[in-house]
Order: structure tokens, then sequence, then C-alpha cells
């Protein structure tokens, strides 16, 4: 029984002189590894260095080989819920484009040759992208002050999303000097859609009737206005908070039918103004003018191909090192 607490203490500082031995195999193993390391990169020092200068002269050449194109911005707005159509119809006219699809060129009324490398794009324009989010989360802090109150939180939202419609760029790319028309047929054929044109007729037939309307409820206020008026001259007895009170007549409250009066003109120029942006079912904004692009050939960093020659160089040495070792297993 009395040996036993020696034997343990023996036992512990084998246990520990394990450790540490198995500790400094380890460190001397690592630094065997960085010694071998710093041998490989000494011997190949040479190598290295010419594949850096190498693959820097070659990406610096690069750089100086370059295809020039045309480029033609168009600034457009998406009406009536239209902008998943435009963007869509656009992908579509891409790939016809690209996969020279006879039958829609024929739609266009273009040739393949006028076609040839020809590209289009789109994307929001970046500063009503920045004024749309600020818009939305205008809406969300908003909305917290009508959580309880459905119908004037729907008005709030028609209001700021109609006030944060994006205008968006579609851009054309291309060689053919005749590029630029080929782009304004592609512009009539997106706005060709029957669908859209019929929903933009009667959106115009429904603002020209609000227009009309509104003209003759006009009309009519400055009739009761003017009636009242010369009646007034004669027969009233007395004036007071914008009201005419006359004899054997009901009161008439002037103000509130001027203030009528001044909404529907308001509500009159609105609808002018809708039919002029909607004249289409896509509005052109802008149609830039066609200008020169050059794009390098290499358009990337060039330390990217140093590193890329350096990266090949020692991947080629791992193999060459694995092939050596699987030979001697077959040895």
């Amino acid at each position: 029984m009395a040996d036993q607490p020696v034997n343990q203490n023996s036992s512990d500082e084998i246990d520990l002189g394990q450790l540490f031995q198995m500790i400094g195999k380890w460190f001397n193993k690592l630094g065997i590894f960085f010694l071998r390391v710093f041998l490989y990169l000494k011997k190949n020092a040479i190598i290295l260095a010419a594949l850096v200068v190498l693959g820097g002269a070659i990406g610096y050449g690069l750089k100086f080989i370059t295809s020039e194109k045309m480029q033609l911005d168009v600034i457009v707005r998406p009406n009536l819920d239209s902008k998943d159509y435009l963007y869509d119809v656009i992908d579509e006219i891409d790939i016809n484009l690209k996969s020279e699809n006879k039958t829609f060129l024929d739609e266009l009324g273009v040739t393949l040759e006028e076609v040839k490398g020809f590209q289009v794009t789109i994307e929001p324009t970046k500063k009503d992208t920045e004024n749309s989010k600020e818009k939305e989360l205008e809406y969300l802090e908003t909305l917290q002050k009508f959580q309880n109150t459905d119908l004037v939180a729907d008005v709030l939202r028609d209001e700021l999303l109609k006030n944060s419609e994006l205008n968006h760029k579609v851009t054309f790319k291309y060689k053919n000097p005749s590029g630029a028309i080929v782009a304004e047929k592609i512009m009539k054929f997106i706005n060709s859609n029957t669908y859209f044109k019929e929903l933009l007729a009667v959106h115009t037939e429904n603002s020209i009737s609000r227009i009309n309307q509104n003209k003759v409820l006009i009309g009519q206020i400055d009739t009761i206005i003017k009636g009242y008026s010369s009646k007034f001259n004669g027969s009233s007895k007395t004036f007071e908070s914008g009201k005419l009170i006359l004899q054997n007549e009901d009161n008439l409250n002037v103000s509130s039918l001027l203030s009528l009066k001044t909404r529907l003109i308001e509500d009159i120029e609105d609808k002018q103004k809708e039919l002029k942006e909607f004249s289409n079912t896509i509005s052109i904004i802008n149609f830039g003018k066609p200008h020169r692009v050059t794009k390098a050939f290499f358009g990337k960093k060039i330390i990217l191909l140093p590193m890329l020659l350096v990266g090949l160089f020692f991947l080629l040495s791992f193999l060459k090192y694995l092939n050596k070792k699987a030979s001697q297993i077959e040895v």
C-alpha cells in the first residue's frame, strides 16, 4: 500500500516526459518543414522570378489589345406596372439576337448583318435605386404611426410607391454603324405589346373623360357663384365666414366651392400630365447619343497573371513530387 503513491508519481513523470518529447518532435518536424520550403524557394528562385516578370509583361501587353464598340444608353420609365414586362422582354430580345433567330429578326425588321455583335442590357439607374430605398424606409417609418388604420396606410403606400417609381437604363452595344437605327426599332417593338396598348387606351379614355367631367363641374361652380353674386348685390343681408346668406335661399358656402374648384383644376392638371407621360407603355425619358467605348482584351489586374503562372508552377512541382513518391512505393 505504501508503494502506491511512489508508483503514481513515477507514472506521472513518465507521461509528462513523453508529452514533452512529442512536443519537441513536433517542433523539430515543423522546423524541418520550413527549412525544406526555404531550400525549395532558394533552388527555384530564378524560375519564380522569371515567371513573375513574364506574367507581368504579358498582362501589361494584353492591356493594349483592345476592342471598340459603340454604346447607346436609353433612359426609360415603365408605366402601368410594366416593369417586369420590360425586364423580361429585354432578356428575350438579347437571347433572340445572340441566337440569330431569323423569325424574330424579320419581325423586328432588321438583317442578320445589322445585329452581329449586338448586345442589349437593362439596369436601374443608380440614383433612383438609392431614392427607392429611402422611400421604402420613409414608408415603413410612417406606416408605424398608422398601424391600426388600414385605409390611411394603403393610401400612403400608393403615394410613396408612385413617387418612388424607378427610371431604368437600357444599354445597346454594337459594331455596325446602323446600330442606333436597330435600337430605335427595338424600343418600338417593346412598346408594341397588345395587352399594354389596350390597357393604355383604356387609361387614356378614362383620363380624358375625367378631365371633361371636371371641366363641366368647374363651369357649374362658376355659374352658381356668378348667379349668387348677382343676387348678393340686391338681396343679401349678411356676409359671414365665407357664406352668403340670401333671402328665401339656402346658405351658400363660397369658400367650400372655391376649394372644390381648386381641387378639380389640380386633378385636371394631374390627368393632363399623365396623358403626356403615359403616351407609351414604356416612356422614353432620354434617347442618348451613340458614343465609342473601348474594352481591354485582358481587363484584370496585372498581378493576376504572375500569380497564375507561379501557382501553376507550384502545382506542377507538387505533381512531380507525388509522382516521385508513387514510383518509390511501386519499387
